[in-house]
């Protein structure tokens, strides 16, 4: 049976990498369109992928931020605001 200090270990290094993760790539795909941009449609007469209209979530980027990246730069805000003067 895994005591606290293990789980506790465990928890730390997993948010430790999700950390790294967002630092490193702060972008991610869309989870609607899976980073197309837009809703991806297959063609009637030759079978091919074609592009239909765009993503309205990441409005046609095809990557959205983070959300360990949104709490970061959310409290880089609030510390840089009231910090300055």
């Amino acid at each position: 049976m895994p005591t606290w200090f293990d789980l506790v270990t465990v928890l730390l290094l997993i948010t430790l990498s999700y950390a790294a993760l967002c630092a490193a790539s702060p972008l991610g795909a869309c989870r609607k369109c899976k980073g197309w941009g837009a809703k991806v449609r297959v063609s009637r007469f030759s079978g091919r992928l074609k592009r239909g209209r765009d993503c309205r979530r990441c409005e046609g980027y095809g990557q959205r931020v983070r959300v360990g990246r949104r709490l970061y730069n959310l409290a880089s805000r609030l510390h840089r605001e009231a910090t300055t003067r």
